[in-house]
């Protein structure tokens, strides 16, 4: 694997009320390389958005230590871009503006926040809905324009906590597929959240099973797919192996 670009050592998390103490995750060793797409999956409940939460800085730490690229992770940042499940975009901004909104913040000129802008609209395929607002779009675009905002800052590591969890079955696939074209173009480091086995096996080359109670890592698999994610991978003996492989782990 290449350079870890996020290192986590010996994560804990663990929620403390007047009556009881949860344990959400214990011990947890991760890193993910520079360009990887990584994976996690398990069941409700085994903390894996908790962990991508911490990872964001939405989060802290009972304990361990967490860093991006060499940098603790003491709160948010600029080098993680975050997309949830929900659709997360400003109701009063335009597609456009909604791609703008990082790089203005951060003083970018028009000019380049333009050049920005025109860039990631033509990698989500929405070029001829830069006016238009977000109530105008479908749920799929929606998350489009969300994926494009998060990469408009140029981070480090995009984190995706169950982003296609909300869309029928077609939009999904579609969402898929554009969202590898985007990595493969773009070159980020991805974390990504689900319960979808088979979204896991075709979007990733690592995938990490967790377990519950408390979150921890069950067991991590290289996905040995060819690199060109068509549809018909999912028939795929490799593809086929793996996902019965996970379901059995998951089952007990």
């Amino acid at each position: 694997m290449s350079r870890g670009i996020i290192e986590v050592k010996e994560l804990n998390k663990v929620y403390e009320s007047k009556n009881k103490t949860f344990e959400a995750l214990r011990n947890i060793d991760l890193t993910v390389g520079e360009n990887e797409f990584l994976t996690i999956i398990g069941p409700s409940g085994c903390g894996k958005s908790t962990l991508l939460r911490i990872v964001a800085g939405l989060e802290d730490a009972s304990g361990g230590v967490l860093s991006v690229d060499g940098e603790e992770i003491i709160g948010p940042g600029a080098d993680r871009g975050m997309v949830f499940q929900g659709y997360t975009l400003f109701p009063w901004l335009t597609v456009r503006e909604n791609i703008e909104y990082g790089p203005k913040l951060k003083g970018i000129p028009i000019l380049e926040r333009r050049r920005i802008s025109n860039h990631f609209l033509k990698v989500i395929r929405l070029e001829s809905f830069a006016k238009s607002y977000p109530k105008q779009l479908s749920g799929g675009m929606k998350q489009r324009v969300a994926i494009a905002r998060a990469l408009a800052n140029r981070p480090k590591v995009l984190l995706m906590d169950e982003p296609f969890g909300a869309l029928d079955a077609q939009t999904k696939l579609e969402m898929q597929e554009m969202l590898l074209e985007v990595w493969e173009r773009e070159k980020t480091t991805v974390m990504f959240i689900t319960h979808d086995i088979d979204e896991a096996i075709f979007l990733s080359q690592r995938i990490i099973v967790m377990g519950a109670a408390p979150g921890r890592f069950l067991q991590q698999f290289e996905v040995s797919l060819p690199a060109e994610r068509t549809p018909e991978v999912r028939e795929h003996p490799d593809f086929l192996a793996l996902k019965h492989e996970i379901v059995q782990l998951l089952k007990h």
